[in-house]
């Protein structure tokens, strides 16, 4: 094979490749979405799907879950060093040997070939990871507010074969469902990841029929080139130098006490650094994030602040080089707690990161949205009860070229919301409210978005908790601009701390109200027309 594969290929060609290549990870997460059976999945679409080559390179992705991708690297690491057989099927969940919290069940399969003596050869590996909407643990839902340790968060799967040959391992998937609630719901969402990695072996062996196993090969090294050289060359036009910054999470889940993240960006050419040294030790809570989830959130700041339009893949990734202490918040040691980390802690390293960069690429650094996933989770402890989990959305940031948008998800999710239709057809609860939140977004010339209200009653004895962020630290305005309202918890008429997990009796309602975005520019520079649309929206 040449030294440069791209000399192999033809721009169109290699174009059409690229795009079949993430062809094949989009109907795998088709798959998954149409064939599970929990709304997390089917209608949250809280999953997310990848192509890698032998090597454990990621070719292509969905456009899916931003933490979930960034991380998916290290699962797959995690499985080759387990050396893979084809036919084999891995499943792992363990934050400390490639996952990044325990209800994302990741799974890794061979994708084979058969060379001309009928010996299947491993060409790649499908890649699926997806939310499951409870795997046992101290609560319904699996994410417990209080958790010191990960026991109590669910159960721990390192890289196991889940099929060999071929064939199921029916002990792995008893033991898997011996320790899950509502275990024929979790029965069938695993079904539907086999379904999702079997379609892409299917695909890729298309690919192979129609164009060759060199040419497809020779495709897998063109298209991370050309990501990692239109990548170095973005980076390489940002200005040298060291960009530091700081923000704070809202409490561990035992404690209020503020939790320090710093970051500090060092541009030096076509190479970044982002240094988390200064960055709190690890926690007695919930909120410590493992390494590869930390990884992953700077792997998306830095796609925000050059062309998001390269394609995602292991080139754009080459060229960025992530440290953090161990035993620190982003690096902890096992058995620390971490559900908290993968939803909360990861969107706060967003923000950080983003503002350090803020310096070095003003024009592409917005305000800082809602900086929460508002975690909702309610669930009910009996064998055949429910698990119901919401992220909810808020005000994204005012941005250098426009106001940001209102109710949606910002940072590392990208989930759709459950349709009320189908939650109050799925489970014991009734939702009393559910729209924009008035007044949130901070002023600027550019005005934040707005967050949103979501009320819940529950029909039932449950569980719920809470993991929210962005309750006493509202989302920062910049350039002048006005901070975003902050976000609030309600049970009933109580007003109940960021991080909470009680038991509740049934006509009990559960209120969010998330915050907004902080607006970008000085207020007085907002210009008349915007003013007007302002007052319209509010008599809506």
């Amino acid at each position: 094979m040449s030294d440069d594969p791209t000399s192999e290929l033809d721009a169109v060609t290699l174009e059409i490749l690229r795009n079949q290549f993430e062809g094949v990870a989009e109907e795998m997460g088709q798959v998954l979405v149409t064939s599970a059976y929990s709304p997390n999945i089917k209608e949250r679409r809280d999953c997310s799907t990848a192509l890698f080559d032998a090597d454990g390179r990621l070719v292509a992705q969905a456009e899916h879950i931003p933490v979930h991708l960034g991380a998916m690297p290290a699962a797959v690491d995690a499985v080759l060093a387990k050396d893979p057989d084809p036919g084999d099927v891995w499943v792992l969940n363990d934050p400390f040997q490639g996952g990044t919290h325990l209800p994302d069940v990741t799974m890794v399969s061979p994708v084979t070939v058969e060379d001309a003596e009928a010996a299947s050869e491993i060409i790649g590996y499908a890649v699926s990871r997806a939310h499951h909407a409870d795997v046992g643990g101290s609560t319904p839902g699996s994410m417990p507010a209080g958790a010191r340790e990960i026991y109590q968060e669910g159960l721990r799967l390192p890289p196991v074969r889940l099929a060999i040959d071929g064939d199921v391992n029916d002990d792995v998937m008893d033991v898997l469902l011996a320790n899950v609630r509502n275990a024929g719901e979790r029965k069938a969402d695993v079904r539907a990841q086999l379904a999702a990695n079997d379609r892409a072996e299917e695909r890729v062996r298309d690919l192979i029929a129609e164009h060759g196993r060199d040419r497809i090969e020779t495709a897998f090294d063109a298209v991370m080139d050309y990501s990692r050289d239109r990548v170095t060359a973005e980076l390489d036009a940002l200005p040298d130098g060291e960009y530091h910054a700081r923000d704070v999470l809202e409490g561990d889940g035992q404690t209020d006490e503020d939790v320090p993240i710093e970051a500090t960006v060092t541009v030096d050419g076509a190479d970044v650094t982002v240094d988390f040294a200064g960055t709190a030790d690890q926690v007695d809570g919930n909120v410590n994030a493992p390494l590869a989830v930390a990884t992953s959130a700077v792997y998306f700041v830095v796609r925000c602040v050059t062309d998001p339009d390269i394609p995602p893949n292991q080139g754009c990734y080459d060229p960025i080089h992530v440290e953090a202490p161990e035993g620190s918040l982003l690096n902890p040691d096992a058995p620390a707690a971490v559900v908290g980390g993968n939803v909360e802690t990861s969107q706060r390293v967003t923000d950080v990161v983003l503002a350090a960069f803020a310096d070095a690429a003003p024009d592409r650094v917005p305000a800082q949205g809602q900086g929460t996933m508002n975690n909702l989770v309610v669930g009910s402890r009996d064998v055949d009860g429910f698990s119901y989990y919401e992220t909810i959305g808020g005000g994204a940031g005012g941005r250098p070229s426009g106001d940001g948008t209102d109710g949606v998800h910002v940072g590392m999710t990208n989930t759709l919301n459950t349709p009320i239709e189908a939650l109050e057809a799925e489970y014991p609860l009734r939702v009393e409210r559910y729209g924009l939140r008035e007044g949130s977004g901070g002023d600027g010339e550019h005005r934040g978005g707005l967050g949103i209200v979501r009320s819940v009653t529950v029909e039932a004895d449950t569980t719920v908790s809470l993991l929210t962020e962005r309750r006493r630290h509202a989302p920062k305005g910049v350039a002048g601009g006005d901070p975003g309202a902050p976000g609030e918890n309600r049970i009933d008429d109580e007003t109940v701390p960021a991080k909470t997990t009680r038991d509740v009796d049934a006509g009990t309602t559960v209120t969010v109200r998330t915050p907004g975005g902080g607006g970008h520019g000085e207020p007085s520079d907002r210009d008349d027309e915007a003013r007007e649309r302002d007052r319209a929206d509010e008599k809506v």
